[in-house]
């Protein structure tokens, strides 16, 4: 039995999957998106051409999780982590329909906000 002229490895180079705008892509099928050991753990792609991402809390530069596919999971202490880190979730189908955004949530200016609606309640009770 003659050996493979060509074998497949895996892709072990350090560049992070994180491109440097923040943004990283998932396609295929049967995406997973979940917490392990502290560590977002997520698993994309086709067939026998996967890849399994672990980002750490800290150091992974991830501002977006863009995800374009319908078949998978993605667990809510995985979302409660995107959330935590400031992070957002898009998940889109396959022709770039919207289907789910979150987004981390802004700083509160509660004198701000107290202005606004207490400006509002004063003009309804001139009314």
């Amino acid at each position: 039995m003659a050996a493979a002229k060509t074998l497949p490895q895996q892709d072990l180079s350090r560049k992070s999957p994180v491109n440097r705008t923040g943004v990283l892509t998932l396609t295929g099928f049967g995406i997973k998106v979940r917490m392990q050991s502290g560590h977002l753990e997520i698993e994309d792609g086709i067939g026998p051409e996967r890849r399994k991402i672990r980002l750490a809390r800290v150091g992974h530069g991830l501002k977006r999780l863009v995800c374009i596919s319908e078949d998978g999971f993605t667990t809510l202490s995985a979302l409660k982590w995107l959330a935590e880190v400031g992070a957002s979730f898009v998940m889109l189908n396959r022709n770039g329909k919207v289907l789910l955004v979150t987004g981390p949530t802004a700083p509160s200016d509660v004198q701000r906000r107290r202005r606004l609606f207490g400006g509002q309640a004063a003009a309804r009770q001139r009314a």
